[in-house]
C-alpha cells in the first residue's frame, strides 16, 4: 500500500520541478502572492517599530533619571496627578505657609515651589530649564526654544540624540538641533547670538529630539544663557521673568508612588519611571476620583486602530483573491502535464495533489520572499517615514510570531487558492488535457445568487454595525462579506460590461468581447484588482475624512497668508517704520491699519492694573448671557438643560483669538479691515465707510447698539461710565474680532484711540528667511511687538495611516500589473492566432494592451464601489463613539457646549480619479510595451 505522505512527496517534487522549468510563469505567480505579503509585513514592522514602549517613552522625557520634578504652577496648593504625570488638578487643600497679599486691584501670584525640597535625602538632581528667545540667524531673527541641560550628564542620556560633534562643555558653547541649523542657515562651528545679548556662543554639536524632529532648539550649559538673556531684556525695559527649572532626579530604589503623593502635597508634579512602568491601582489614585478626570475617555489612537483593523482584514482577503487567479492560470498552463499523469495511471486524487503542491511550493517561496522584502523595504524607508512623521522609531522591532503568522497565512491561503483550480483540473478528461481543448461549461446560477445574498447581507451588517454599535470588528466583517459577495458577482458583472462594447473603437471592443467570452480567465483577474483597489479607496476615504475632521477642528486666527503685526504697548511709536519693514521684507498685497480704544493717563498693556491704566470693554446684556455663565448661577444643570444650552445661540460663542488682539476684541479701523479678514459684506462695508460700528457677535447687541464700559483707572475703585455706539450687525466670520469701530464713531463717543498695528494680505506664503529678516528689522526699532502669520491648517497623517496608505497603494499597483500580466499570459494562444493570420505587430500590441486595460478598468470601477462602504461605515462608528463620549460628558456636567459631533465623510475624488485613469492607462501601456511584435508559431489550440 502506498503511503499518502510518499505520494505527496512526489507531488511536491513534480510541482517544484514544474515551477523551476516554467520560471517566468512561476515568478509571476510568486509576485502575485508576495505583493500582499510585502505590504502586510512592511506595515507590521513599521507600526511595531514606531510604537514606543513605556520604557522608551519615559526615557525620551526623563532620560536615565528616576523621576522629573517640576512646579505645578499652583503655588503651595496640593495637587492630585495621574501615575504618568500627564494630567493633574488641585486637591483643594492649602499647605500652611506665608502668603503675600496683593495690592488694590492686583492679583497676587502664588509663591513658587522648589521641587528639590521634595526629593528624598541623598538624591542627585540635574536642572533642566526650557525657555524661548530671539536668536540671530543668517537671515534675521528667529524665535527659538532654548534649553539649559547638561546633555553629557548620564541622567540626560536618551532625551537628546547627538548626531554630530559633542554637547556643550563650557559656558561659551552651545549644541543645536538639526532643525534649528536647517532653518537658521548656521552649521556646526558657527557662532550664534541672541537678540539684545552681546555674547557669542559657538555651536559644537547637533542633536535631534527623538519625538519632535522638527523642533528648533538650542541647548546650553546650565546657567550659561537664560539668566544673561533675561537680565539683558530687563535692562532694555522688558518685564520678562526667568522660568522655573524642572529637575531630573536619581534616587536609590526608584521614585515610588508614596514619594509621588508626598511631593504632590507640596504642589510638585512628578513623572516617575517606577510609577509609569508599574502604575498603582486606580483605587489608589485620588485624581481618578475627581469628576472631570476623564478616566473613561475614548482612547486618542482609536481612529488609527479602527482603520488598521478593517484594512488588515481586507488585506487578508486580498491575499486569497490575488492568489486564486494566479494558480488558475498556472493550472491551465500545465494541462498537458496533468493529462500525462492521468494517461500513466494517475487518478483525480494525484492531480489534485500536484496542483495543491504547486500552491504549497510557490506559496512558501512567496511567503519567504515577501516577508524579507517587507522587512528590507521598511529598513530602507525608515528615514523617510521618520522625517515625514517627525518622530524616530523606538527601534527596529521584529515580531517573529507575527511575521511567521503572515508567512504561514500566505502559505495557507495559497493552498486554499489552489484548491479550486485543483478541483477543476481533476475533473477534466485526459483527452481534453492532452489536446489543450477548452471545455465550455454553462455558467451556473448558484454563485451569482450567493454573491448577491452575501453582498446585501454584508452591507446590512456593516450599516447596522456602524449605526448601532461601536465594534469595529462588526464593520470589518460586514465589509469583508460584502466584498466577497461582489467578487462572486464578478463574472456576471463582467458579462454586463460587455454591453458597452458597441460604443468602443475596434481594438478596445475586441479586447472587451474577448474578456467577456473568457470570463473564467477574466473574472479572477478583475477580482484581484477589485480587492486591491478596494483597500486603497477604503484607506484613502478614511484618511481624507479624518484629515477633514482635523481641518475643521483647527481654529484659524485670520485667513491663510494674512500677516498681523501689532505694537500693543508703544502708543504708536515705531509703527510706521514697522509697516515699512513689512513692505520691504514680505510679499504683501493689501494693508489694513487698526487702532485700539484707550482711556486713562498712561499707555499700558491690555488688562494692566497699574495706576493710571484704564480699560474699555464691551458689555453683554443680561438677557444675552448664557445661563451657565450668568451671575448668580448655581452651576448645577441637568443633562437635558445642558443639551438645550448647547444649541442656544447665547451659548454658542466664537472662542477664536484674533490675530491682532485688543481689549474686548474690539478694533478701530475702516473697510480695509474687512478686506484683510476676507469678509465680503457690502452692508458692513458701507456702514464702516459711513462711520457706523460693525458688530460680529450678536450676544453683545443691545437694541441696535453696543455698550462699552469705560474704566479710567483699573487700580482704583472708581465708577465706570457706559458709552453707547450704534451698530450694524453682521453674520460674517470675523476670526475672533468682536467689533470694528470707525475712528469717527470713537471720536463721537468721546473715546481716544491709539495706533495698534496692521493686517497685511500676502501674495504668497512668506519664507522662513523673510520672516527672520522682518523680525530683525522690528528688533532694531527697540519696540515690543506681536507678529503672527496665519499658515492655515497643515496636517499630516500619523505613522499608522501612512503605513497603511503606502501598503494599499503598493498592493494596488502590484495587483493591477501582475494580474493583468497573468491574463495576458493566459491569452497567448489568441495572440499566436493573430500572428498566424498575418496581423502586424502593432495590432497585437494594441489588442494585448487593451486586454489588460479592460481588466484593470473593470477592477478599478468595482473596487472603488467596494472600498467606499467600509470607510463610510467606520466613520459612522467614529461618530457613534464621539457621541457616546459627549453623552458621558453631559452626564458628568462637563458638556455645556457639546451640541453635536462633527465627523465628516469625505470621498477623495482626486485619488479615485487617479485610480480610474492611471491604473488602466498604466496597465494598457505596460502590456503593450511588453508584448512582442512577433510571436513564435505554435500548435493552434483546438476550441
Amino acid at each position: 500500500m502506498t503511503s499518502p505522505f510518499r505520494s505527496w512527496r512526489v507531488a511536491v517534487r513534480i510541482a517544484r520541478r514544474d515551477a523551476w522549468r516554467a520560471k517566468g510563469r512561476s515568478l509571476m505567480v510568486l509576485a502575485m502572492i508576495a505583493v500582499p505579503v510585502v505590504g502586510v509585513s512592511a506595515a507590521d514592522v513599521t507600526i511595531r517599530s514606531s510604537r514606543l514602549t513605556p520604557q522608551q517613552t519615559v526615557t525620551r522625557d526623563i532620560g536615565a533619571a528616576d523621576a522629573r520634578l517640576e512646579d505645578a504652577g499652583l503655588g503651595r496648593t496640593a495637587i492630585f496627578q495621574t501615575p504618568q504625570g500627564d494630567s493633574y488638578a488641585p486637591a483643594r487643600q492649602q499647605v500652611p505657609g506665608p502668603e503675600k497679599p496683593g495690592g488694590p486691584g492686583e492679583t497676587a501670584l502664588p509663591p513658587g515651589v522648589d521641587p528639590r525640597t521634595t526629593a528624598p535625602a541623598g538624591a542627585r538632581t540635574v536642572p533642566d530649564t526650557v525657555f524661548y528667545a530671539d536668536m540671530i540667524t543668517t537671515s534675521g531673527i528667529m524665535g527659538t526654544e532654548v534649553r539649559e541641560l547638561d546633555g553629557a550628564d548620564p541622567l540626560a542620556a536618551g532625551i537628546m540624540d547627538l548626531t554630530r560633534g559633542r554637547f556643550a562643555a563650557s559656558p561659551d558653547e552651545v549644541t543645536a538641533t538639526n532643525a534649528f541649523l536647517a532653518r537658521s542657515g548656521l552649521h556646526v562651528g558657527s557662532e550664534v547670538r541672541a537678540q539684545g545679548l552681546d555674547h557669542a556662543y559657538r555651536v559644537v554639536g547637533a542633536y535631534d529630539l527623538p519625538s519632535t524632529l522638527g523642533t528648533a532648539q538650542l541647548d546650553f550649559r546650565p546657567g550659561a544663557f537664560i539668566g544673561r538673556y533675561v537680565a539683558a531684556r530687563k535692562a532694555a525695559g522688558s518685564d520678562m521673568a526667568a522660568p522655573a527649572p524642572s529637575y531630573l532626579v536619581a534616587v536609590d530604589g526608584g521614585f515610588t508612588w508614596d514619594m509621588v503623593r508626598r511631593a504632590n502635597t507640596a504642589g510638585v508634579l512628578v513623572h516617575s519611571r517606577t510609577v509609569t512602568l508599574d502604575p498603582p491601582a486606580d483605587s489608589q489614585v485620588p485624581f481618578y476620583g475627581l469628576p472631570d478626570s476623564g478616566k473613561s475617555a475614548v482612547p486618542q489612537d482609536r481612529a488609527a486602530l479602527t482603520a488598521g483593523a478593517t484594512v488588515a482584514g481586507m488585506a487578508l482577503l486580498e491575499v486569497c483573491l490575488l492568489a486564486g487567479p494566479a494558480f488558475a492560470v498556472g493550472a491551465r498552463r500545465s494541462r498537458r502535464q496533468l493529462g500525462l499523469v492521468g494517461a500513466n495511471g494517475g487518478d483525480r486524487r494525484h492531480i489534485r495533489a500536484i496542483v495543491l503542491s504547486g500552491g504549497l511550493v510557490i506559496g512558501g517561496a512567496a511567503a519567504v520572499v515577501g516577508t524579507l522584502t517587507g522587512i528590507v523595504l521598511t529598513l530602507l524607508l525608515r528615514p523617510a517615514i521618520e522625517d515625514y512623521t517627525g518622530s524616530r522609531f523606538g527601534g527596529f522591532t521584529l515580531r517573529p510570531a507575527e511575521l511567521l503568522g503572515i508567512g504561514a497565512l500566505a502559505v495557507v491561503t495559497g493552498l486554499l487558492a489552489a484548491a479550486v483550480p485543483a478541483f477543476t483540473a481533476s475533473r477534466q478528461s485526459v483527452l481534453a488535457s492532452l489536446t489543450g481543448r477548452r471545455v465550455a461549461r454553462k455558467a451556473g446560477r448558484l454563485l451569482p445568487l450567493a454573491g448577491l445574498m452575501a453582498l446585501c447581507l454584508g452591507a446590512l451588517i456593516a450599516v447596522y454595525g456602524s449605526a448601532r454599535t461601536t465594534d469595529t470588528y462588526v464593520v470589518a466583517g460586514g465589509s469583508a462579506l460584502a466584498e466577497l459577495g461582489l467578487v462572486a458577482l464578478t463574472p456576471l458583472l463582467v458579462a454586463g460590461f460587455g454591453r458597452f462594447g458597441r460604443w468602443l473603437p475596434f481594438a478596445p471592443r475586441l479586447a472587451l468581447r474577448d474578456a467577456v467570452r473568457h470570463r473564467g480567465r477574466t473574472a479572477p483577474a478583475v477580482a484581484a484588482v477589485l480587492a486591491a483597489v478596494a483597500g486603497t479607496v477604503a484607506v484613502a476615504t478614511y484618511a481624507a475624512s479624518q484629515e477633514q475632521q482635523n481641518r475643521d477642528a483647527y481654529v484659524a486666527r485670520a485667513p491663510r497668508g494674512v500677516l498681523a503685526v501689532a505694537l500693543p504697548s508703544e502708543g504708536g511709536r515705531g509703527i510706521e517704520a514697522m509697516r515699512q519693514s513689512v513692505h520691504q521684507r514680505i510679499p504683501v498685497g493689501r494693508q489694513a491699519d487698526v487702532s485700539r480704544l484707550v482711556t486713562g493717563t498712561r499707555i499700558c498693556d491690555p488688562f494692566s492694573a497699574q495706576p493710571g491704566c484704564g480699560d474699555v470693554m464691551p458689555v453683554q446684556p443680561d438677557a444675552n448671557v448664557c445661563p451657565p455663565d450668568a451671575e448668580g448661577s448655581s452651576g448645577t444643570f441637568t443633562p437635558a438643560q445642558l443639551r438645550a444650552f448647547a444649541t442656544d445661540w447665547r451659548c454658542v460663542q466664537d472662542g477664536t483669538t484674533p490675530a491682532i488682539w485688543a481689549e474686548g476684541s474690539v478694533l478701530v479701523g475702516g473697510p480695509q479691515v474687512l478686506d484683510a479678514l476676507g469678509i465680503h459684506d457690502p452692508a458692513a462695508r458701507e456702514a464702516l465707510a459711513g462711520g457706523t460700528t460693525v458688530l460680529f457677535d450678536r450676544t453683545y447687541a443691545d437694541h441696535g447698539s453696543l455698550r462699552l464700559r469705560v474704566t479710567p483707572d483699573m487700580s482704583k475703585q472708581e465708577t465706570s461710565t457706559v458709552k453707547k455706539l450704534p451698530v450694524r450687525l453682521s453674520t460674517a466670520r470675523a476670526y475672533g474680532v468682536r467689533a470694528v469701530v470707525p475712528e469717527r464713531a470713537a471720536a463721537s463717543a468721546g473715546l481716544r484711540t491709539l495706533p495698534l498695528g496692521s493686517l497685511f494680505t500676502t501674495t504668497r506664503m512668506p519664507t522662513d528667511a523673510e520672516q527672520q529678516a522682518l523680525a530683525q528689522d522690528i528688533a532694531k526699532l527697540g519696540v515690543r511687538s506681536d507678529v503672527y502669520l496665519e499658515h492655515g491648517y497643515t496636517g499630516r497623517y500619523g505613522v499608522v495611516l501612512v503605513a497603511l496608505t503606502l501598503f494599499a497603494g503598493l498592493v494596488t499597483i502590484g495587483a493591477a500589473g501582475v494580474a493583468t500580466g497573468l491574463a495576458q499570459a493566459d491569452a497567448e494562444a489568441d495572440l499566436r492566432t493573430l500572428a498566424a493570420i498575418g496581423a502586424p505587430g502593432r495590432v497585437r500590441r494594441t489588442i494585448s494592451g487593451f486586454q489588460c486595460g479592460v481588466v484593470a478598468a473593470m477592477g478599478v470601477l468595482l473596487g472603488t464601489a467596494a472600498g467606499i462602504l467600509p470607510a463610510v461605515a467606520l466613520r459612522h462608528v467614529d461618530r457613534q463613539q464621539q457621541r457616546d463620549l459627549a453623552e458621558q460628558m453631559l452626564e458628568q456636567g462637563r458638556g455645556a457646549l457639546v451640541a453635536h459631533v462633527e465627523v465628516p465623510v469625505v470621498v477623495p475624488w482626486a485619488t479615485i480619479g487617479m485610480l480610474l485613469v492611471l491604473v488602466p492607462l498604466g496597465a494598457t501601456l505596460l502590456a503593450a510595451l511588453l508584448t512582442r511584435s512577433h510571436s513564435r508559431m505554435g500548435r493552434r489550440a483546438l476550441d
